[in-house]
C-alpha cells in the first residue's frame, strides 16, 4: 500500500489519523490520554497543539510545527508508533485476542519482516496545510463538529463532548486539553529556535 509522504518541516497543518479499518481502538482501551501524552511530546519539542478532537477511532488536529531535525512525516510517524505501543499494551492487558489477532493479520508482509506485530493505524495520515485564518476556522468547525454528527451522535452541541478543543474555541473554556489559540501562530517565528529548540515568537531577545 503506497504511503502518502508529508515534504515539509514546519508550518500549521491539519493532520488526521485513523485507527485500521476504522476500528474504534482509542474508545476500546480509553485511550484519548495517550494522544494527549503524544501532545505534551510534541509541546516539548516546541511544537503547538491549536486545536484537535479525538474521536473512537480517528484523531484530527491543527498543530503549528517550528522546523527542527526532523521532518513532520517522521515526526507523526514516530508519534503513531509510541500511540500503537500503548494501545497494543492495554489490549493485552484487557485480555483483547480477537483484536489483536486482527491487527496482526493487518501488518504487511515487508513490515513483518521488519518485526512490525500489529497494524493499529492506517499506514497514511491526511495532512493540508493551514495557510490562512479562513481555512483554520473551517477546519475547527469541522472537527468540532464530528462528534454531533449523526453518524456518531456522541453530543449535541460540540462543547459538551470532552476529547475536543471546541469550548475552549467557543467559551474560552480548555476542557480535557490545553491549546494554545491559532491566532497566537501569527506572532510565532517558525524558522527561529533557541538552544533548547523551543520556538521564540517574533518581538523576543534571543541570547
Amino acid at each position: 500500500m503506497p504511503v502518502k509522504r508529508q515534504p515539509y518541516r514546519l508550518g500549521s497543518f491539519f493532520i488526521t489519523f485513523t485507527c485500521y479499518r476504522w476500528l474504534p481502538l482509542v474508545e476500546k482501551v480509553n485511550g484519548y490520554d495517550i494522544i494527549y501524552n503524544w501532545f505534551d511530546i510534541l509541546k516539548s519539542d516546541g511544537h503547538f497543539i491549536d486545536g484537535f478532537v479525538v474521536m473512537p477511532n480517528h484523531v484530527h488536529a491543527i498543530i503549528s510545527f517550528i522546523e527542527g531535525p526532523q521532518s513532520i512525516n517522521t515526526i507523526i510517524g514516530n508519534g503513531k508508533r509510541f500511540m500503537a505501543y500503548e494501545i497494543v499494551k492495554r489490549l493485552q492487558q484487557m485480555g483483547e485476542t480477537e483484536i489483536l489477532a486482527q491487527l496482526s493479520r493487518g501488518v504487511e508482509p515487508k513490515r513483518k519482516a521488519n518485526k512490525k506485530l500489529h497494524e493499529v493505524w492506517e499506514l497514511s495520515f491526511d495532512w493540508k496545510e493551514c495557510n490562512s485564518h479562513a481555512f483554520m476556522n473551517q477546519k475547527l468547525d469541522y472537527m468540532h463538529d464530528n462528534p454531533c454528527k449523526s453518524k456518531w451522535n456522541l453530543c449535541t452541541s460540540p462543547v459538551e463532548y470532552p476529547h475536543s478543543s471546541a469550548r475552549f474555541y467557543i467559551e474560552g473554556i480548555h476542557s480535557s486539553y490545553v491549546v494554545t489559540n491559532f491566532m497566537e501562530m501569527d506572532d510565532v517565528v517558525f524558522v527561529t529556535q533557541d538552544r533548547k529548540g523551543l520556538a521564540h515568537k517574533k518581538g523576543d531577545k534571543y541570547g
